[in-house]
């Protein structure tokens, strides 16, 4: 890894200059209270110095099959056993010393500013071998291995030396060859260690990310690559080289769903158990659960609570009638950065209308789109279309967010007159008599209460949706009750209504279309009341799973050119935007289909 450098003052053009003289340049020293380095975190910055700054300065996680196998791999000598010997008495002993085995030795050193937990240690009197265990087959190169590898191993011997040992050389134990690979600590890797303790403090110390990787072989395995979106970054830049299909997987987990009256929730090893009146009556294992939500009067109890919280899993609490109420999680995400950024830009009125605008504008395309996909006789007039695309240039143009407040709300008129075109039943107008399968209101969205059975699905739907990309800023670091469009008040969730504003008739309302054109929900699944139409339990269980389906569902994304789900697409959209937020690319790119 080249040593962080910076330019000899003096020379107008040394900015420019291909060849200015360069000078090593130390780490800073460590302010009070600064935790020590990881020398785990060295690999990753010697790997790739963005995934150290990913996992050690925002607390960006997450598993691939590589960490998986490799805490398997570290299962035994994870527990602690022996005792190293006092390195001052060794050296005045003149007896042949025995060798003394010490696993999980954990050691650390201000002066070197690193910490570090030894997988297994060999004491031969004053001598020592730090021994690091990694998964796989030795690699056939070069001095044995990797260098992040052997930088790793290298931090481990100067925290023994700091301890007062001799320590010549190490070795790498590869678990699937099962083969030890002897590495000497020569002045090379020293000092390339040592650089890479002042690289990563430094640009910890400076909060500047790296650059990610251009069209690097090491990111379609990275565990974070769908966290870094490198390939994603530089083709928003540039425009060259379509990112490879590799910032998305299938999730195995899903959400679950509890909307009984009187059920309890509970965990029994590692199963969650809802049971209404203590009989069992469903399951589901928690490493299937991505979520947890809780509508109306939903028991969960304590060590199910703190076991979700223990797991990331996020609790969310959804009133009787479904309206988002919040969520509980744990310690919530540690990436202060970003929320600094996105309370800075909160606060620019400009940097507020410009994302607002292309909120907006991206919704009344989708709105657009899904009407003339989804109209049923015949084709959208042009003169409709064209008066959305007159929307969309207004809304590009808006001057403040009232004017464009305005321009949302008569773009949105026009599609809900319209709305009953896209539904394979016969839809009459809300006035209807009493009877009339589908009334709606063609004339504008009644939400609180909603009137007609189209309303409250429509109401339900965006409660789901609101919940759904709420969780998921937060996950991703996010304050979600900070916006830049919605104005902030308490207990709204500003960013996650901003967020949702494209994705509105892409998920919800075609999830509305399907439940009624696909028959999943019909006229016995409402209950009324006092002029307020609502889905009723068996209404509520039905749209759930055809809304959790519409999330589920691949598409090709329009800009990467690659097969995500939904919910994966409304996960890359949050992180964008907190690359937009952070100055990594100038303008947040919104999710529309063609």
């Amino acid at each position: 890894m080249p040593e962080p450098v910076i330019p000899i003052v003096g020379s107008p053009d040394c900015a420019a200059c291909p060849t200015q003289a360069t000078l090593p340049l130390d780490a800073p020293p460590l302010p009070a209270g600064t935790p020590l380095l990881p020398a785990r975190m060295l690999n990753e910055y010697a790997y790739c110095p963005r995934l150290a700054y990913l996992e050690w300065v925002q607390g960006e996680w997450a598993d691939s099959a590589d960490t998986v196998e490799g805490r398997q791999v570290h299962r035994r000598v994870d527990r602690r056993s022996g005792t190293p010997p006092d390195a001052a008495a060794a050296a005045a002993d003149d007896d042949a010393p025995e060798t003394i085995h010490v696993r999980s030795l954990e050691l650390s050193s201000d002066a070197l500013g690193l910490v570090a937990k030894l997988d297994l240690a060999e004491f031969e009197g004053r001598r020592a071998v730090p021994v690091d265990y990694k998964r796989g087959k030795r690699p056939h190169v070069a001095r044995g291995a990797y260098e992040p590898e052997r930088v790793q191993l290298c931090a481990q011997a100067l925290l023994l030396e700091e301890h007062g040992y001799e320590v010549p050389e190490g070795v790498l134990y590869f678990a699937a060859s099962r083969e030890r690979v002897k590495v000497e600590f020569d002045d090379e890797l020293r000092a390339a260690t040592r650089q890479a303790a002042a690289g990563l403090r430094l640009i910890a110390t400076g909060a500047q990310m790296p650059p990610p990787l251009e069209n690097s072989p090491k990111c379609p395995r990275c565990s974070l690559a769908s966290i870094c979106l490198p390939d994603e970054l530089h083709y928003l830049r540039t425009h060259e080289t379509p990112p490879r299909p590799l910032a998305v997987g299938q999730a195995p987990a899903l959400p679950m769903y509890v909307q009984a009256r009187g059920a309890k929730v509970a965990k029994k090893g590692e199963v969650l158990e809802v049971s209404i009146d203590d009989e069992k009556v469903a399951g589901a294992r928690l490493m299937d659960v991505s979520q947890l939500v809780l509508q109306g009067g939903v028991y969960l109890t304590g060590p199910a609570l703190h076991e979700l919280m223990a797991r990331e899993v996020p609790v969310t609490w959804l009133s009787h009638g479904g309206w988002f109420l919040g969520h509980t999680v744990g310690l919530g995400h540690k990436n202060v950065e970003l929320r600094a950024a996105q309370f800075r830009a909160s606060f620019d009125e400009r940097h507020c209308l410009q994302i607002a605008r292309d909120l907006v504008a991206a919704k009344i395309r989708n709105q657009r789109t899904l009407l003339r996909r989804n109209w049923k006789r015949g084709e959208a007039p042009e003169a409709l279309l064209a008066e959305f695309r007159h929307d969309i240039d207004a809304a590009e143009r808006a001057h403040d967010l009232p004017q464009l407040l305005g321009i949302e709300g008569s773009a949105a008129a026009r599609y809900f007159r319209r709305f009953g075109e896209m539904l394979s039943v016969p839809a009459t107008a809300s006035n209807a008599p009493a009877g009339a399968e589908w009334a709606f209101d063609f004339e504008r969205r009644t939400r609180r209460p909603p009137t007609d059975r189209v309303n409250a699905l429509l109401s339900y739907a965006y409660s789901l949706l609101a919940r759904s990309v709420a969780v998921t800023l937060t996950a991703v670091g996010f304050d979600a009750y900070r916006g830049y469009y919605h104005q902030s008040r308490y207990g709204r969730p500003a960013l996650a209504l901003d967020v949702m504003e494209p994705f509105r008739p892409l998920i919800a309302d075609s999830a509305v279309l399907m439940a009624i054109n696909n028959g999943e929900v019909g006229a016995d699944d409402f209950v009324q009341a006092g002029g307020a139409v609502n889905l009723n339990e068996r209404g509520r269980r039905a749209f759930i799973a055809g809304f959790e389906r519409r999330m589920s569902q691949e598409i090709t994304h329009p800009v990467f050119g690659y097969a995500a789900q939904y919910r994966q697409i409304v996960e890359i959209q949050c992180r964008l935007l907190g690359r937009h937020l952070l100055g990594e690319i100038a303008r947040y790119p919104n999710f529309t289909t063609r």
